[in-house]
């Protein structure tokens, strides 16, 4: 994970909303793209840029991809913005 690859991927409203479903939960492929109204090659395309990121990751079960957040890249940034405005580590 880079925080450029972080920051790129956070800069497209879409990938913002996909994060902001995440965050109530883990969710599979299917629902995700029925919520946010994709196709699923839009969906896998945005997904694929978050998961090289770090920002996001998948479980398998049977013939399902569930998603879910990781969190801990958000902490990492967020530590890297606050020492970047001269605030405490």
């Amino acid at each position: 994970m880079s925080v450029y690859e972080v920051i790129s991927a956070l800069a497209d409203e879409n990938r913002r909303r996909i994060l902001l479903k995440l965050k109530e939960g883990k969710i599979s492929s299917g629902d995700l793209a029925n919520y946010l109204n994709m196709t699923p090659q839009a969906l896998s395309y945005h997904l694929s840029k978050l998961k090289k990121a770090d920002l996001i990751y998948e479980t398998r079960y049977k013939n399902y991809i569930f998603y879910e957040l990781n969190l801990s890249i958000l902490d990492e940034v967020v530590l890297w913005i606050n020492e970047l405005k001269g605030g405490q580590k």
